[in-house]
């Protein structure tokens, strides 16, 4: 049977690859806990030891905040450890899936980013994780037989692992009569339970080896993939909404008001992109479907979350 390593498996996505990832191949899955991503030789050591055929890397440094100040902890990471687990999967013959970020890009179109659109990050955060990508692709341009695929997404959520925009909107409203929220930043939304599916979907493609030519569209193509849900919203009413269907489910919401402010009056250390929006025409036409709604995942998601919460 085929062997994945999913990297950074407790984790709020990582959580729902163990659970996803199952049904494709064994999965060992390690935790920030057992692998500490600031030592290239552990890495090595492990997948070495491990020798899966895919290795499913879910981790990464995401205080987007904090990266501005912890520059190299940031760059350990999201740059130097994905090249680091590039180059030890081409040495063994296996293969990489890597989940990756809008903030790449620098949020100055107006239409869904596409995966041929040039990165231009304005944050350490989306500059570390750039450069871990073209860790990535450094390693495939050296190795045509090492096979890999980076899927961008965004604006994640779920219900498992630590904080989210929606835990943190479900805890403010509990606690407070109003919230501010910022309007004038767009993008999607994004449930973990679709990104875990999704690369569940991806994973058999890149457990095998390089296409052959008699039937090269039998298995998907190298490169970058942008998943995240459809529908584009700002944080405002992503909030809005989120309290909305909490308050259907029964959470328990003091709030009585949710107040719509500029970036500019919620100054934070790290410039963020005003639009981040996707395209995922490119792995939708892999999956065979494209990505749900962002508003018809919020539902289950906070019903699960509640479930867990309220038992």
């Amino acid at each position: 049977m085929k062997h994945i390593l999913l990297i950074g498996g407790a984790g709020q996505v990582g959580q729902e690859l163990q659970q996803t990832l199952a049904s494709v191949a064994q999965v060992t899955s390690v935790s920030r806990e057992e692998l500490d991503l600031t030592e290239p030789d552990r890495i090595r050591q492990l997948i070495q030891t491990t020798q899966p055929s895919l290795i499913v890397n879910a981790a990464a440094y995401t205080a987007v905040d904090k990266a501005e100040t912890e520059i190299d902890l940031a760059k350990a990471i999201n740059a130097e450890a994905p090249t680091v687990m590039a180059e030890t999967a081409q040495q063994i013959g296996a293969n990489l899936i890597h989940i990756s970020t809008d903030y790449v890009f620098d949020g100055c179109k107006n239409t869904p980013y596409t995966e041929l659109d040039r990165p231009n990050p304005i944050s350490i955060y989306g500059q570390s994780k750039l450069i871990g990508e073209e860790g990535i692709q450094r390693v495939a341009d050296r190795s045509p037989q090492f096979r890999y695929a980076i899927l961008r997404t965004a604006w994640v959520y779920g219900s498992r692992g630590k904080g989210n925009f929606v835990k943190t909107m479900l805890r403010l409203g509990a606690d407070r009569d109003s919230v501010r929220v910022v309007a004038d930043q767009v993008g999607t939304p994004t449930w973990t339970t679709d990104i875990a599916e999704a690369i569940a979907t991806l994973s058999p493609h890149f457990l095998e080896a390089a296409p052959n030519a008699a039937a090269p569209d039998a298995i998907a193509p190298n490169g970058i993939y942008h998943f995240t849900n459809s529908g584009i919203t700002s944080w405002y009413d992503f909030a809005v909404a989120i309290f909305e269907e909490a308050e259907a489910l029964g959470f328990p919401l003091k709030l009585k008001q949710v107040i719509p402010i500029t970036t500019a009056e919620y100054p934070t250390p790290t410039q963020r992109p005003a639009y981040s929006a996707l395209a995922c025409q490119k792995i939708s036409a892999v999956l065979q479907a494209p990505p749900r709604h962002w508003r018809q995942s919020l539902r289950p998601m906070l019903s699960e979350l509640y479930s867990l919460t309220h038992s």
